[in-house]
């Protein structure tokens, strides 16, 4: 009997890719990726739409730092059928958007019937700042981040939740500018790298899934806002995809646990392919994979703004134009075709 083929999909935070940087606009490519293999591993810049998601039952939903541990053997990934998710609010919200969330927990509770515990709010409020730095790539801190941690324990002790979704208050963007580029579908996510470092920070200190969903004031409307764009203008949060997304992410295994393992399991070694863009060959999974028996690809039609190709650090990858090639690839791997049979 064959082991599952597992592809990961990558499409990395805050670079301004050109597909999958805006809001869930990856989403579509997931769908179509998830057609021609058996398990397919992902994180929440992929999947993650606001208020618009998509169940792909073979789909793995990982956080990015969760990802890097995984693919460097260190964590393994558990598949499981529900999680009891724990939502974390900052007390830096402000009431009426505090409200918003809070009837969107109880919306996927009713609607959805996701196992969500109660919520908790932080003992004192975080303080985000966003930064973007000189490449135009985002980034951000966090100005308490002890009260985040405190209020992810009280979570995971009180509550017994087995993921926490977190929704920060971000300040207003105040580059005008870098917005109305991000509405066009022309900019980078001003807030993505922010976010990533607020869940990195919870996944790195308590080893469970984790997404974050920003608070924001609802923008005026736009009246030429770009179709990619448009998912993060059509509700008043972010929330609902990271509570789907949450409810049934694998757990987290550590190596060193091996008489516990079960035998779905996932590990490093058991991954056949991982797809990235061209130019963004530079972050910890794709480099932990490189020195694994794995099938890398990359696409060229997804720009970003930063320049790492595979031969700047003498990775052996499968270059293809477009997604569609790259299914293309997965499909000839899967077969056992060498793909130069197929061209000329």
């Amino acid at each position: 009997m064959k082991k599952p083929y597992t592809v990961i999909l990558i499409i990395p935070t805050g670079i301004g890719a050109s597909i999958g940087g805006y809001a869930g606009d990856g989403l579509p490519i997931a769908k179509l990726i998830s057609q021609v293999c058996d398990r397919l591993i992902t994180h929440p810049n992929v999947m993650n739409g606001a208020s618009l998601y998509w169940n792909i039952p073979n789909a793995l939903y990982v956080e990015g730092y969760a990802l890097d541990k995984f693919t460097a053997g260190e964590w393994g990934l558990r598949p499981v059928y529900s999680n009891r998710v724990g939502l974390l609010l900052d007390q830096g919200i402000e009431p009426e958007l505090m409200l918003r969330h809070l009837q969107v927990q109880d919306a996927a509770r009713a609607t959805l019937g996701l196992n969500i515990s109660n919520h908790v709010i932080t003992d004192t409020p975080l303080n985000v700042e966003i930064r973007t730095s000189s490449s135009g790539v985002s980034w951000g801190t966090i100005g308490n981040p002890d009260s985040l941690l405190r209020g992810a324990e009280k979570l995971i002790i009180q509550e017994k939740v087995q993921a926490i979704a977190v929704v920060t208050r971000f300040p207003e963007n105040s580059d005008q500018i870098a917005v109305s580029k991000y509405q066009q579908g022309k900019g980078v996510d001003p807030i993505a790298g922010a976010e990533a470092v607020i869940s990195h920070l919870l996944v790195r200190t308590f080893k469970i899934p984790c997404a974050h969903a920003p608070a924001l004031t609802p923008s005026p409307v736009e009246p030429n806002l770009a179709p990619r764009s448009a998912a993060e203008e059509i509700g008043y949060t972010f929330l609902p995809c990271v509570l789907v997304g949450l409810s049934n992410a694998p757990q987290i295994i550590l190596n060193k646990n091996i008489n516990n393992y079960l035998p779905n399991d996932i590990w490093a070694n058991q991954i056949d392919a991982v797809i990235i863009p061209s130019t963004a060959c530079g972050n910890s999974t794709i480099l932990n994979l490189s020195q694994k028996q794995c099938l890398i690809i990359n696409v060229t039609e997804n720009k970003t703004l930063i320049q790492v190709p595979p031969s700047a650090l003498g990775i052996q990858t499968l270059q293809v134009n477009s997604y569609l090639e790259a299914v293309g690839a997965i499909v000839a791997h899967k077969a056992g075709i060498n793909h130069w049979s197929l061209s000329l």
